[in-house]
């Protein structure tokens, strides 16, 4: 399966740091969202794609592949944070995958942040947010707008590198010829909504185009996060990039007034901060402790 791809992210409007990184190469397309703060939680996102870039280059990826990439992934952030030092990652994706003779989507995720499939006119949820507000959400004990508000909407159930084994779920989905995957962050998804987040995949025909427009909208509603966006189309005759794919941001006025991260090789490069900051201290989480600093997802104890 051919496919092309888009992808952007920027370290937001109060952020020093940009803590997610990406993966944008077949057969693996991914973000990682890092949490500890400067040099715990970029470190531990780029860690996540350093390993899932050696699946770049394949034709396709089995779930073996991808879970080995979790458990590597979980041991090294677990080795280079010791003495107390706290740090981890989501990670959320889609792999091509070949099953029973036919292309498939392998969507995975651990954390929050999330995988939508657009197909048939119809955005949908893929993934589920590992989070103390999904599992009450699950649970029925809170209505669906209750979650942006509760306060431990920024607590996780899952992460890399906490200490416990890595805990992914998969998704097997067939690949349509006209299926459009959105792997995002959760610094898109808290600033923009599902009708925009659908208006954008359905209007903007070429994927580095939406996906750099979505992150422009975060952007404009404030993008209080780093925010990262990846968008895979599956080739097609018809199709823009005929895998020939961007990978690193464009410039130029369709950018708009936004200075935007460098990436290099799928690893997101933090631009210099604005300002020298004192790092905000924090304090180990209990399974439902709110965030000292809450524009971080907590750790799962």
């Amino acid at each position: 399966m051919r496919t092309s791809w888009g992808s952007a992210t920027d370290r937001g409007l109060v952020r020093e740091v940009n803590e997610d990184a990406l993966l944008a190469y077949p057969p693996v397309f991914l973000v990682a969202d890092g949490m500890g703060g400067h040099d715990a939680g970029d470190l531990a996102s780029r860690i996540a794609v350093e390993e899932f870039a050696q699946l770049a280059g394949q034709a396709a990826a089995t779930a073996d592949d991808v879970h080995a990439c979790f458990d590597r992934t979980a041991a090294r952030i677990r080795a280079e944070f010791t003495g107390g030092r706290q740090g981890g990652t989501t990670v959320a994706g889609v792999a091509v995958t070949e099953h029973d003779g036919g292309s498939y989507w392998l969507v995975f995720n651990v954390g929050d942040s999330r995988v939508y499939l657009w197909s048939a006119g119809v955005l949908e949820q893929v993934s589920v947010d590992h989070s103390v507000v999904q599992e009450l959400l699950d649970l029925g004990e809170i209505e669906p707008a209750e979650a942006a508000t509760h306060p431990e909407r920024h607590v996780l159930t899952r992460a890399l590198g906490t200490g416990d084994p890595p805990e992914p779920e998969y998704w097997l989905l067939p690949a349509g010829l006209n299926d459009r995957l959105l792997i995002c962050t959760d610094g898109l998804t808290r600033e923009v909504g599902d009708d925009d987040l659908a208006r954008v995949l359905a209007e903007t025909a070429d994927p580095q185009d939406a996906a750099a427009l979505l992150v422009r909208l975060a952007l404009e509603h404030g993008a209080r996060d780093n925010v990262s966006a990846v968008v895979v189309d599956v080739a097609t005759s018809a199709g823009a990039h005929d895998d020939v794919h961007i990978t690193v941001p464009r410039t130029g006025a369709e950018l708009g007034p936004y200075v935007w991260d460098e990436m290099l090789n799928g690893v997101t490069v933090p631009r210099r901060a604005r300002t020298a900051t004192k790092p905000i201290p924090r304090v180990p989480p209990g399974p439902s402790t709110p965030d000292p600093n809450p524009s971080n997802e907590e750790l799962p104890s």
